[in-house]
């Protein structure tokens, strides 16, 4: 298979680990940039992501808009990744979901979310939150236009995660692998600060520790296709796997 073909296979295995792992559910999707193509991305149909095959991949232009002609329902908030894609050329696939474990953090002033688990470090150290009712007023909290989008954006700016007030959260990385294992763990390691914060005082992961978790990180490394192998069979999808460990 072509390069293209083996990246919108990874897709749908995005799609289906994302909803075995419960990061989403009916709601929330997942894309990757076209390899050739920066200024374009893959995205599927509006569909739970649970059920999404091949055919339900569509090819956008960053600002949102079908190459093709299309008569398929699209999801709403595409703007959310042609925002990202657009502000940040590093970033090769983009989440947004709506896990529960993290909402609070967007709500309740003064308790950041950060880093507190080895497998959490790759939120970074700043998890910015986005208000989109500071720049655009009442709505009904979906990103539904690109001025949303390019606002989500700039309050991501250069980090890996950012939460959406009373919505959910964005995680932007180098490659589908990277943002999957971002994404899943983001809750996780919510859940631990939750319950840590019922305990005392939380310590954190120093950017030291950060520095060193991604420095020894790669992609396709044998532990994190380790990963990828195991949640994607977990998913019922192993027979799409590109590569073999």
């Amino acid at each position: 298979m072509s390069k293209l073909d083996n990246l919108l296979n990874d897709l749908v295995i995005a799609n289906r680990i994302l909803a075995n792992e419960e990061v989403v559910d009916a709601y929330g999707h997942v894309s990757v940039r076209h390899p050739d193509r920066p200024d374009r991305f893959f995205l599927a149909r509006s569909l739970a992501p649970e059920f999404i095959t091949r055919d339900d991949i569509i090819e956008f232009t960053l600002d949102g808009k079908p190459v093709k002609d299309e008569k398929r329902a699209v999801y709403l908030e595409r703007f959310i990744h042609g925002g990202i894609f657009e502000a940040r050329p590093d970033v090769m696939a983009v989440v947004h979901a709506h896990a529960e474990d993290v909402l609070p953090f967007g709500i309740a002033s003064g308790t950041p979310l950060r880093p507190v688990i080895h497998s959490g470090s790759f939120i970074g150290s700043n998890v910015p939150v986005w208000d989109i009712a500071d720049k655009f007023g009442d709505t009904n909290l979906l990103v539904t236009n690109m001025p949303q989008g390019r606002d989500l954006a700039v309050r991501l700016g250069g980090s890996n995660v950012a939460l959406m007030r009373g919505h959910g959260f964005v995680a932007a990385a180098r490659s589908l692998i990277e943002v999957v294992r971002m994404s899943v763990y983001v809750p996780r390691n919510a859940r631990v600060q939750m319950a840590a914060m019922r305990l005392g005082a939380v310590k954190p992961l120093s950017r030291g520790e950060i520095e060193a978790r991604n420095a020894g990180y790669k992609p396709h490394s044998p532990e994190t296709w380790r990963a990828w192998e195991y949640w994607a069979t977990r998913a019922g999808c192993a027979e799409l796997l590109s590569k073999k460990g």
